[in-house]
């Protein structure tokens, strides 16, 4: 299986960052930052020509059922999703939380809640791209 789920959209930049951010509440998920490495490169005089914004999201409850049994993995949160162009076309995109979190553990019930939260993202990611 493919580790990334990478959707492409019609919409601009701005505006898939936009619906991105409405997406993300609609699904009961908080957006913890958003990192801007378009703009953060440029800052430091790297010629870069494409557009990517990076969200660190989490939904508090699938976190702490993680966190309850395996601390070591507060490493893998939050989860990312990113808005970035590619050839100036837009894309939103993440790595796929139960293939990653399948490197990390082989606890059933951890299985269940890195299904439910990829479940959760995709949706995010589906509804910010149509």
């Amino acid at each position: 299986m493919n580790p990334f789920f990478i959707v492409h959209t019609s919409k601009s930049f701005e505006q898939a960052s936009t619906d991105l951010q409405a997406a993300i509440v609609a699904q009961d998920f908080g957006v913890m930052a958003v990192h801007d490495l378009g703009q953060t490169l440029r800052s430091k005089g790297i010629d870069f020509s494409e557009d990517c914004r990076i969200y660190d999201v989490c939904n508090p409850g699938q976190a702490a059922r993680l966190l309850k049994t395996d601390m070591t993995l507060n490493m893998a949160l939050p989860c990312r999703i990113s808005v970035f162009t590619e050839g100036h076309q837009t894309r939103i995109g993440m790595i796929r939380p139960e293939g990653m979190l399948q490197t990390l553990s082989s606890d059933p019930d951890l299985m269940k809640v890195a299904r439910d939260v990829e479940s959760a993202t995709t949706a995010i990611i589906e509804a910010a791209a149509s």
